[in-house]
């Protein structure tokens, strides 16, 4: 991902699967502890539906919104966790394997994210 990008220029902006359709919105955008970089994004998924995060690492940002290369239904199946609040290691290593992605565990690797943009820290993470 852009490593340059505002956090908060991706609240809103459409997100779309790895075939161009379109996912949902981004609601919030989540940061590593450690580094402040964004790591994930919760993506509302339709009108009534529920907030699906997504990983921000292999994903791009482009001119008409967020793009991840997963398939829509895979995005739709990630684990809910609700958003607002923040993401424990545990509920991070559950969308690593969701999403069939190696978490980081090297010396020196990111922490695990903190809670969403903009928000307090609940202080449960």
């Amino acid at each position: 991902m852009q490593s340059d990008i505002d956090p908060r220029g991706l609240i809103g902006r459409k997100a779309f699967d790895g075939d161009g359709h379109r996912i949902g919105t981004v609601d919030e955008v989540y940061l590593d502890d450690a580094t402040g970089a964004p790591v994930w994004a919760a993506v509302r998924t339709g009108l009534f539906g529920r907030d699906a995060f997504v990983p921000l690492g292999p994903s791009r940002v482009a001119a008409d919104g967020l793009h991840v290369p997963y398939p829509k239904a895979l995005v739709k199946d990630a684990p809910g966790f609700g958003v607002g609040r923040h993401l424990s290691p545990q509920q991070e290593l559950r969308l690593y394997r969701h999403y069939g992605l190696a978490p980081p565990s090297a010396p020196g690797a990111p922490s695990p994210p903190g809670g969403p943009v903009g928000s307090v820290p609940d202080g449960t993470g």
